[in-house]
């Protein structure tokens, strides 16, 4: 696979997981809901990883959204630069049990609306890079 197939290959994973987490959140199963929104983000990441390193376009096994923005050279503007920091939080308390429980008590409904609302920002800047 040359870099543009894998970045494909990366945003058509993104996109299934975005639809798979609006129903998460149509079933109120918002800890996992913001999970898999993190999940959209970092393989849109990857994507575009693949896509600006033809050379080594195989994206590094990392989960830390920050660093791949970085990795993937991107110059990210500081709005979506701070809605990805929080995203990247997603990961890290939605898998741990010592995290669940308070991230669980954090992610209402409200709450999830809203980060599904910054998760899609983020997505939509991304995809046009």
């Amino acid at each position: 696979m040359n870099n543009i197939d894998l970045m494909n290959y990366w945003f058509e994973s993104s996109d299934n997981d975005y639809d798979t987490m609006k129903v998460l959140y149509k079933n109120k199963k918002n800890t996992w809901c913001l999970f898999i929104g993190h999940l959209v983000i970092e393989k849109l990441l990857k994507g575009l990883y693949a896509r600006n390193n033809p050379e080594n376009p195989i994206p590094p096994k990392i989960h830390n959204l920050i660093l791949l923005s970085k990795k993937a050279n991107l110059e990210v503007p500081l709005e979506i630069k701070e809605k990805i920091q929080i995203i990247n939080t997603f990961n890290i308390s939605s898998r741990y049990d010592d995290y669940k429980k308070s991230f669980a008590e954090k992610c209402t409904n409200e709450y999830t609306e809203r980060q599904i609302k910054n998760i899609e920002e983020v997505q939509k800047w991304l995809k046009n890079q």
